[in-house]
């Protein structure tokens, strides 16, 4: 389970390694190895749909996955209607804060890759993913100042190895209110909807719809500001709320032009050079999603430009100012259990900077030294392509995809055997017939990208191994459009010279 997480820290171990493995030879040299990215891209998506929870389209493409959680939503003192969604990951708990993140970081993809996602043919898909999203999300703020934000306990929920479409468990309802807020749940979910509704500008009254909502729920997560911790110790937010409070007010920004958000991110708001981008930690999206408007943050002591800098010279090895550790083999490692969400995350963040870098003809500085935007998407793609198999163990890490996938993500659907509806499981024995053995999943979770192997590039294709092996939405999520990049314009990455489209 993706757990824990908190700001990165610490320096960069074996830089001449890393810059190593960058040293190849031919073309290669120039523009790294090259894999079929559109495959991944339409697999990635496939993913998402596989973990949709409610009632499945007609044109499901997984086939082993049927209609789940239909009662979401009964527990309720009067009882509301909460089902679809998604499930984050391998268990069958729908928790409001990765889910919404998932989606605004969908929306940003759709509208960021939008020529890219047109001509692979995926643009309708992810639409539909983010929709997937929104809808569930409308349910759980059908009223003012409130939110249900969680269905399923997670505690018993982990107590029965079993697919959600035979699950029993309690689907548990959890809420915040203004006697009980949560302001990071809020403003995520406030992201969410601003960001959508560019994505679906076309379809007008829907996404006025959204926008409504968004700016309620941002107007309620700024008045009412206190963490929320009733998804911990599952998703905990160590970095407190002020990053969502941003990132709500940019991406309302975006969608209204309205100077009371400018005036709030120029004058109210908080933020924090930091060195990832993750569902608890907004900071460097809002702040390269900022960058090109020239406000300043923290009462005018730094523009977001500086700060978006800050955060690629974090990363980067080769900048004086670099902290985040690479591993050997060339990968980002913050923290065991879902760490390729930050190898997706930075790859996503790098390649929609150095796209405005391009068009603005501007360059990133460490300190003195420049840094073109050409660099930044050389390492996006060496980070998307270790994913892929260009890594010390010559495999993919994405399920179905490339050499020697993996055969056992940590994910109950896909480990489990499809069964009659309303068959009966039992807990106690279900991890020993599913759980335990030593053998492929029954079921292929096409497009799943596993949370990856350690900081010594160890991968460990176990269910068991759930820090290796625990598939997590936003990590294709955020895959979707560095994915759509490589596809749309080959591995050479070569500039858009489009004008942003938000």
């Amino acid at each position: 389970m993706k757990k824990k997480h908190t700001l990165v820290s610490g320096g960069v171990r074996a830089v001449a390694l890393v810059l190593a493995a960058l040293v190849l030879s031919g073309d290669v040299a120039a523009h790294g190895p090259s894999f079929n990215y559109k495959d991944a891209l339409t697999k990635s998506i496939m993913f998402l749909e596989a973990q949709r929870s409610g009632k499945l389209p007609h044109n499901n493409r997984i086939k082993w996955r049927g209609d789940s959680g239909m009662e979401d939503g009964k527990l309720a003192h009067v009882r509301v209607d909460l089902t679809g969604g998604y499930y984050d990951a391998g268990d069958n708990v729908k928790y409001g804060l990765p889910l919404a993140f998932t989606v605004t970081t969908l929306a940003w993809a759709a509208l960021a890759f939008q020529p890219e996602l047109q001509a692979t043919g995926e643009l309708k898909n992810v639409h539909a993913a983010i929709k997937w999203g929104t809808d569930y999300l409308l349910k759980c703020t059908a009223k003012k100042n409130h939110m249900w934000v969680q269905v399923g306990d997670p505690n018993l929920d982990h107590q029965c190895w079993v697919r959600p479409e035979n699950m029993a468990t309690p689907r548990t309802l959890y809420e915040i209110d203004e006697k009980s807020p949560g302001t990071e749940i809020a403003a995520e979910t406030a992201a969410a909807f601003a960001a959508s509704t560019l994505v679906f500008r076309n379809e007008k009254k829907y996404s006025r719809r959204l926008l409504n909502k968004a700016k309620l729920l941002y107007q309620f997560a700024k008045s009412h500001p206190k963490t929320y911790d009733g998804e911990c110790p599952f998703y905990c937010s160590y970095s407190g709320y002020n990053d969502e409070l941003l990132w709500a007010a940019a991406w309302l920004y975006m969608a209204t032009k309205r100077q009371v958000y400018a005036d709030f991110i120029s004058h109210e708001a908080i933020s924090s050079s930091v060195a990832e981008f993750s569902w608890d930690l907004k900071y460097s999206g809002a702040q390269i999603l900022l960058a090109e408007f020239n406000m300043t943050a923290s009462g005018g002591m730094q523009n977001f430009k500086s700060q978006a800098d800050n955060f690629v010279c974090a990363v980067l090895p080769d900048t004086p100012f670099h902290q985040v550790f690479i591993t050997p083999g060339g990968m980002i490692h913050l923290r065991d259990g879902a760490n390729s969400q930050y190898v997706t995350g930075t790859a996503f963040l790098f390649i929609v900077y150095a796209d405005w870098l391009h068009r603005a003809g501007e360059k990133v500085m460490c300190g003195t030294t420049p840094i073109k935007h050409d660099r930044l998407r050389e390492f996006a793609k060496q980070q998307m392509d270790y994913l892929l198999g260009a890594n010390p163990m010559g495999r993919s890490y994405v399920v179905g995809f490339g050499v020697n996938p993996p055969t056992q993500p940590h994910h109950r659907g896909a480990s489990t055997p499809v069964l009659k509806p309303g068959t009966v499981v039992n807990c106690g024995m279900s991890f020993g017939d599913w759980f335990a053995p030593d053998r492929p999943n029954p079921n292929e979770l096409t497009g799943a990208i596993m949370g990856g192997p350690d900081g010594s590039d160890k991968f460990i294709d176990k269910r068991n191994a759930s820090a290796c092996t625990e598939p997590c939405t936003y990590i294709n999520s955020l895959a979707i459009g560095p994915l759509a990049a490589l596809a749309g314009r080959g591995p050479k990455l070569v500039a858009s010279h489009r004008s942003a489209s938000y």
